[in-house]
């Protein structure tokens, strides 16, 4: 496999003269007292229901879709600017009615005059109701949040968002109509006359008999009046309010994130890491005692035949029995770098496998390195499409070398399909996925002149520094095998059941499964559930576990394929580790069938849809990892041995 460094210097050399940008942070906002306080609202997501532990949902909707009957500011709703990947996670922040000044407490505050929800409003919303939707408020960048108890520890620490209304016991849905915004603050400055958010609590409620009395006033019921049913086929009235109290903390700006950043059980965590080293250490172990004793001694006897006398008849032709016969790996020298079946395939594959593998390594050390904090919303899905575009150039360098390593000619189809295939089965399933999200009426449906954006980045930029690359790889000079390839193939002979494609391939990656199985759980949970994830230093852990585990199982499976005469090594191997996205896949439907009650087709459709795509870009991840480790693997073996 080429060296990533020769690539990764060769992007850089492409991008010499491009203007230099950082990852930018969030400043902090000052305010007076007396100051007005933005507050925003996002769009409305599903969560996991209290009653079942369930998620019965998988589409957002926009905060101000005509059935749920919202107040609006004057004139209108305006949108705030976004970044690509909060676009596309759905993410629809807009201006609300609430109005909040620094240090000002007010109490039962009107957001708008009355509304009136008819049959079909009220049904739609008591099934979000049902379906345990959130209600998403922004307060300087600070999401509102629920305070919730770790049942654990019973430590307390908020929630993003708080629920749209509750299910009660006799099964009537009630509408919080009524919100408590808590706004913990902290003095800025030498003089401390400036202020700043640090918090942002929402105790709802649903008060049935709260009534409009001027344009900003209303009469608020008590606490323990009848709530707001809601669902009915009559005609339901509604008023909104909301009161705001300010409270000062000694929570520093800088730490403010930290209350929402809650770990429920980290020994989950620990426990993980360590039987995932485990598992690394083990199969370390196993190959270094095949690479450093079985290879090491049959590498050092075959070699001896040089010394042998070929007229001494007396026990030469035993000796030379006994050497082939107990390793028949070195048997298949002439036809081990035979090149495989598809080979423009493969290589697109591990071109793209290798633009991955680089990305995602650096996405996410600048995540574990507080780079991507939640403060910076989408910004993990922004820098992780940016380095995918620009690291364009290592996927055109690697697909090519390969391709030109496997003797293939048709370089020019090699050049066009590098950057255009798996971008182009990943963006052809996302648009089509997308058609269902966008017939749903659902706020997450990513906007077409976002998708024309993507297509014209990718155009622009990645492409031409993919041709780039594969051009600068065309021009190098082929990678030498260490042995000649016979022209007659050699009579493969039958093989063990393990070794058989099926079996070998389910064995080779079940293991570096393991090794992210844990993580992958609070993954999931957090992706349908529109939950901050965080916990970017237990991913970057696995995420090294998984290369390792990944390459130590591809060489012993390679090796075992030797030893048994089979040289087709290469789709194996490949197909071998890339059994893990096919693993993460199984998983995400067992997810499915444990944690997901949702019924229809679109809801489906987009599960198992998301869930097949995230399994595939894992797929072209993992196997690229187990050839690269089998290509230097099998290199490097006979690379040790003399052969006339």
């Amino acid at each position: 496999m080429p060296s990533l460094l020769h690539a990764a210097l060769l992007c850089s050399t492409l991008l010499h003269q491009a203007t230099a940008f950082y990852l930018p942070g969030v400043a902090p906002s000052s305010y007076s007292l007396g100051d007005r306080v933005p507050l925003t609202v996002n769009a409305l997501t599903p969560s996991i229901s209290r009653h079942d532990e369930q998620i019965h949902a998988v589409v957002a909707y926009d905060y101000y879709h005509p059935a749920f009957r919202f107040c609006r500011p004057e004139g209108g709703p305006q949108w705030v600017r976004e970044s690509l990947g909060s676009i596309i996670f759905g993410d629809r922040i807009r201006t609300s009615p609430f109005e909040l000044f620094m240090g000002k407490n007010e109490t039962c505050k009107t957001a708008c005059r009355s509304q009136a929800f008819e049959e079909r409003s009220s049904q739609f919303v008591s099934s979000r109701i049902e379906e345990a939707y959130n209600v998403n408020l922004l307060v300087d960048g600070l999401p509102g949040a629920e305070l919730r108890e770790d049942p654990l520890t019973h430590e307390r620490f908020s929630s993003p968002g708080f629920p749209l209304g509750k299910v009660q016991d006799d099964g009537t849905k009630i509408l919080h109509n009524h919100y408590d915004i808590i706004i913990d603050y902290h003095r800025a400055g030498l003089r401390g006359t400036q202020y700043r958010v640090v918090g942002v609590l929402v105790q709802p409620s649903s008060l049935k008999d709260n009534k409009n009395t001027a344009d900003t006033k209303a009469e608020c019921a008590n606490p323990g009046s009848a709530p707001l049913v809601i669902g009915g086929k009559k005609e339901t009235r509604v008023t909104y309010t909301y009161s705001v109290y300010w409270r000062p903390s000694q929570t520093a700006w800088a730490t403010r994130w930290d209350k929402y950043l809650h770990i429920i059980d980290p020994k989950i965590h620990w426990f993980s890491l360590i039987n995932s080293t485990v598992f690394v250490v083990f199969l370390v172990g196993m190959v270094s005692t095949i690479l450093i004793r079985a290879l090491r001694k049959d590498i050092a006897r075959y070699n001896r035949l040089e010394n042998i006398n070929l007229d001494d008849l007396s026990g030469t032709s035993a000796a030379e029995d006994d050497i082939q016969e107990d390793s028949g790996w070195k048997l298949v020298h002439g036809d081990v770098f035979r090149s495989p079946r598809y080979p423009l395939l493969l290589s697109v594959f591990l071109g793209n496998g290798a633009q991955l593998f680089v990305m995602t390594g650096v996405t996410v050390a600048f995540a574990m390195l507080g780079f991507l904090s939640p403060s910076n919303r989408g910004w993990l899905t922004t820098i992780s499409l940016l380095l995918y575009t620009f690291f364009g150039c290592i996927g055109g360098y690697v697909s090519a070398r390969i391709y030109k390593s496997f003797g293939g000619e048709n370089w020019k189809a090699n050049i066009a399909l590098t950057p255009v295939f798996v971008p182009g089965v990943v963006f052809l399933s996302f648009f089509f996925l997308n058609l269902f999200v966008w017939a749903k009426g659902s706020s997450g449906a990513v906007p077409l002149t976002t998708m024309l954006a993507i297509i014209a980045i990718w155009f622009v930029i990645s492409v031409p520094l993919s041709v780039a690359g594969a051009w600068y790889a065309f021009r190098q000079p082929r990678i030498e095998s260490p042995t000649k390839t016979n022209q007659i193939p050699r009579q493969i002979p039958p093989v063990a059941t393990s070794l058989r494609p099926l079996p070998s391939l389910l064995l080779t990656g079940i293991l570096p499964f393991l090794a992210i199985f844990v993580e992958l759980y609070f993954i999931m949970t957090s992706l349908w559930t529109s939950k901050i994830y965080y916990m970017f230093g237990f991913l970057f852990i696995c995420y090294g576990l998984m290369v390792l585990t990944c390459a130590c199982t591809t060489i012993l499976l390679v090796y075992f394929l030797l030893c048994a005469e089979d040289y087709r090594w290469h789709w194996r191997a490949f197909l071998g580790a890339g059994m893990t996205g096919g693993y993460v896949f199984v998983n995400a439907l067992g997810f499915w069938m444990t944690r997901v009650s949702f019924g229809g087709l679109t809801g489906a459709v987009l599960y198992v849809g998301y869930s097949a795509l995230i399994g595939f870009l894992v797929f072209v991840l993992t196997g690229t990892i187990g050839f690269a480790a089998s290509y230097e693997f099998v290199h490097k073996i006979y690379g040790s041995i003399k052969v006339d």
